[in-house]
């Protein structure tokens, strides 16, 4: 899990991976116990299969078996029977063709002197010997002896050879009693194929561990063997004996040695390990059942956790990540089938939705009740400034001298301008943001129509980016915008058959800087006597007093043809107004009277 942190993560932090290693480690003692347990069932099966693969040997073989040994018991017979008829010559002849016809298995009988001369057989006639090893071995043995011969002689096929010694009465020996029985005879038809089952292979030796017969041919019998098992180190054991081994070609089978005589005739089967027939007991090691049985409790524990704890739990996780998001919709929450303690849980989650949705609907009440009365507020100095302006209105009336009308009229543009402002914070603020291009745009409506007459139009061009200011920041820049365009529109011309132009925008810049660009064009007619009579000089330090305010500086520049005004500026985070409400709605009980 170190190497794949979000795996674990992702997996090994869950409930149920939690529970499933710990219920591993408590029964990991009785999986200890269970792998001894099977482990010793499994070896009393192998070595019950062992010994039933022994008796269907035993049983394979029999009509293997029983024909080496009756040709071993008649050569042992004929051996005593042949002694007195050797010079007879026919009488001999005659006895071991009477023999050999009446067995039906035997492909020849014969006696074979010292010499290796085979002077009377079963075919009537003298054959040598004597250049033939087998012939040699069993002169040379003394003793019953069987042996393979590939290539027969007489026959020129496959034939076992059963042979025995024969002695005169004091004991010296004269030669051997042959009797040569087909390969083709040998192989019966066993039991397990009577019954519909897989054969076994099946083979005999002898003492020195050569392959008497086979089933499947002596070629294929070969390379059938086991591959660290010699058959002469076989045939030593006077029980029998089953294991397991590789072939020569690397297949596992099950092998069972079967003595027949003890030291000179054994009866060898094998099956494939884990056949029908075999171990098939080995193919499942012991500890493959406890392992499954583990697995299968870690895996029910797993899924009986997903399903009564993570999956309701990942079910509340995600309505409170909704409810947290902003969403209000909170639905019904089905926990029936829970445990009792998510149930509880759930509950309490709903209490508390309820709870902060009637908290909410109540704060929006306030909310919008403050807003009306802020809004009332701003409405009434709005009529206030209104009417004051219509009260300078008059005076300016009655005024004599163009100075005192320049005056009374710059003082009545600046109520008007604030009044405008007032009716835009009515129209459009909340209690922390105001939308700057809505305020500017009525303002340069307000002034522009204050400015122009029959007499004199022109052409206004705005643009505002979508800033939004704090009402302490908006209130000033407002008051600005109403002063700069006064100031510039005292100098806007232009030439004769054309309409003066101005320009107004607000851009922001980078991510918390505004700039407010305020241009008109310049006319070639002096400035009027009121005109003049206006520049006191009131307006420059109103602009000063005003960008220092919002935190930024008056540029002005004036070319032949224009004359244009910017101030650059920090916008100020809507954040600091909300705490300034914050601070002023706790402040306000302790200031009451």
């Amino acid at each position: 899990m170190t190497f794949f942190p979000g795996l674990r993560r992702r997996y090994g932090d869950r409930i149920g991976s939690r529970m499933a290693f710990l219920l591993a480690v408590a029964l990991l003692p009785l999986g200890a116990i269970s792998v001894l347990q099977s482990h010793a069932v499994l070896r009393e099966a192998e070595a019950r299969s062992e010994a039933a693969l022994t008796g269907e040997t035993m049983r394979a073989a029999e009509h293997e078996v029983r024909l080496i040994q009756k040709a071993q018991g008649a050569a042992a017979a004929l051996a005593e029977v042949v002694r007195p008829l050797l010079a007879t010559g026919d009488a001999c002849e005659t006895a071991l063709r009477d023999v050999k016809n009446a067995s039906q298995g035997y492909a020849a009988i014969g006696f074979i002197d010292n010499d290796g001369q085979m002077t009377c057989s079963s075919i009537g006639r003298v054959i040598d010997f004597s250049g033939s090893d087998l012939t040699a071995a069993a002169l040379k043995a003394g003793e019953p002896l069987l042996q393979i011969n590939p290539k027969g002689q007489l026959s020129g096929k496959s034939v076992v050879v059963a042979t025995n010694p024969v002695t005169d009465s004091s004991g010296r020996q004269l030669g051997v009693l042959a009797i040569s029985l087909a390969h083709s005879a040998l192989l019966g038809r066993d039991s397990a194929a009577s019954q519909g089952q897989v054969p076994p292979v099946l083979m005999t030796f002898n003492g020195a561990g050569e392959i008497l017969t086979s089933s499947v041919g002596f070629e294929t019998g070969a390379r059938l063997l086991p591959r660290d098992r010699a058959l002469a180190a076989l045939t030593g054991e006077a029980r029998t004996l089953a294991f397991t081994a590789a072939t020569e070609s690397g297949a596992e089978r099950v092998f069972s040695v079967v003595p027949i005589i003890a030291g000179r005739l054994y009866a060898l089967g094998s099956w494939p390990a884990g056949g029908e027939a075999g171990l098939w007991v080995r193919a499942l090691p012991s500890f493959a059942l406890p392992s499954l049985m583990w697995l299968a409790c870690l895996l029910v524990t797993w899924l009986a956790a997903e399903r009564m704890m993570t999956q309701p739990i990942r079910r509340l996780r995600k309505a409170i990540l909704e409810f947290a998001k902003g969403s209000r919709v909170v639905d019904p929450l089905d926990f029936a089938d829970a445990p009792q303690e998510i149930r509880e849980l759930a509950e309490a989650f709903a209490r508390m939705t309820d709870t902060i949705l009637h908290d909410e609907a109540e704060l929006e009440d306030m909310v919008h009740q403050k807003e009306v009365l802020l809004r009332e507020v701003h409405h009434r100095v709005k009529n206030n400034l209104q009417l004051i302006a219509s009260i300078m209105n008059m005076q300016m009336r009655q005024a004599r001298t163009p100075e005192a009308k320049g005056l009374m009229k710059g003082l009545q543009d600046r109520v008007m301008s604030l009044a405008t402002i007032h009716r835009g914070l009515y129209q459009t603020t909340g209690l922390t943001d105001i939308r700057a291009d809505e305020l500017l745009s009525d303002i340069v409506r307000q002034v522009v129509n204050l400015a122009t007459g029959p007499g004199r139009r022109i052409a206004v061009h705005t643009s505002f980016g979508d800033v939004r200011l704090t009402p302490d920041q908006a209130v000033p820049l407002a008051l600005l915008l109403t002063e700069a365009l006064t100031n510039v529109m005292k100098y806007a011309g232009a030439p004769a058959g054309e309409t003066p132009r101005l320009d107004v925008s607000l851009r922001r810049e980078e991510s918390s800087m505004a700039v407010l660009d305020v241009t008109n064009s310049l006319g070639t007619e002096p400035p009027s006597a009121e005109t003049t009579a206006m520049g006191t000089g009131l307006g420059a330090q109103l602009l000063a007093g005003f960008a220092q305010q919002i935190g930024g500086e008056v540029r002005i520049d004036k070319t032949e043809t224009s004359h244009s005004l910017s101030v650059r500026f920090e916008i100020r985070p809507l954040a600091d107004a909300e705490a300034r409400n914050e601070s002023a709605a706790e402040a306000a009980p302790a200031d009451a009277p």
